[in-house]
């Protein structure tokens, strides 16, 4: 078979309409940002006390994920910087449930990323699963009372 012919075939079956085509285009880029893509987050899980979560007296965003999520690591530059805005007023932990996985129980997380924010006093006020943008999570700071 004449390769020209074969691909003008290919092109003309539209084969992302067929399931096991398309099952196999999203594995490879799932499997392609899990391989190459190596973001992290400023926001480091390290040395930090989770007992200690949520902090009391302080505004907490707890954003539940992993470094290799796509997701997630679309969401790190953002987080960095909110950190920065709100250094001082908020805090903004990031935790890895792929490197801590109690914390995942602990948190009732059932997919990632969950961003859970809680009030001064430590109440749960709200939650979120899935990419929260950044206007969507300063909305909801302000909701709590907190100005950038």
């Amino acid at each position: 078979m004449d390769p020209v012919t074969a691909w003008q075939r290919m092109e003309s079956v539209d084969f992302m309409k067929r399931p096991i085509y398309r099952f196999v285009f999203i594995l490879s880029l799932v499997w392609a940002g899990l391989f190459f893509g190596t973001a992290s987050t400023g926001i480091a899980d390290a040395g930090i006390d989770f007992n200690t979560l949520p902090i009391r007296g302080t505004v907490t965003m707890i954003d539940l994920g992993a470094k290799k999520c796509i997701p997630c690591k679309m969401m790190a530059p953002i987080l960095e910087k909110i950190e920065k805005k709100y250094e001082g007023r908020a805090a903004i932990v990031f935790i890895d449930v792929w490197e801590n996985r109690e914390q995942a129980g602990r948190f009732g997380i059932r997919a990632i990323p969950t961003q859970i924010f809680y009030d001064a006093n430590g109440k749960e006020v709200s939650r979120h699963v899935g990419f929260m943008s950044e206007d969507d999570i300063v909305n909801t700071l302000s909701q709590l009372g907190v100005k950038p």
